[in-house]
């Protein structure tokens, strides 16, 4: 059997990310799909208000925005991301994220090798 990388979610199957996280009342619900030194992909839902609060990553992080619109701030510049839209925020720059709605998005961070 060879060894599943990518995880939490179905291979060779056809379908929406935006679908395998589910946003919950007053909560933020996250899905690891991959995690190692080089790379964290994260699946992210935000129920409408809730935030991660500003903080600084080790590696580049780029959100896209797969359902509603949530806030982006990255060195102190806000930005509205909507569904299909994409962003980066530099390592080492201060960062955070807020749902204007309720929010999903896909978050693949690029550690330094």
């Amino acid at each position: 059997m060879t060894e599943q990388y990518i995880r939490n979610i179905d291979p060779s199957t056809v379908l929406l990310l935006a679908d395998q996280v589910g946003c919950q009342k007053g909560q933020i619900v996250s899905k690891t799909l991959a995690q190692n030194k080089a790379v964290s992909l994260t699946l992210f839902a935000f129920d409408k208000g809730e935030e991660i609060s500003s903080h600084e990553s080790g590696g580049d992080a780029m959100v896209i925005a797969l359902d509603g619109a949530g806030r982006i701030t990255v060195g102190g510049e806000e930005y509205i991301l909507h569904a299909g839209e994409t962003i980066v925020m530099p390592a080492k720059k201060p960062h955070a994220v807020y749902a204007e709605e309720p929010f999903k998005m896909f978050l693949i961070v690029v550690f330094p090798q």
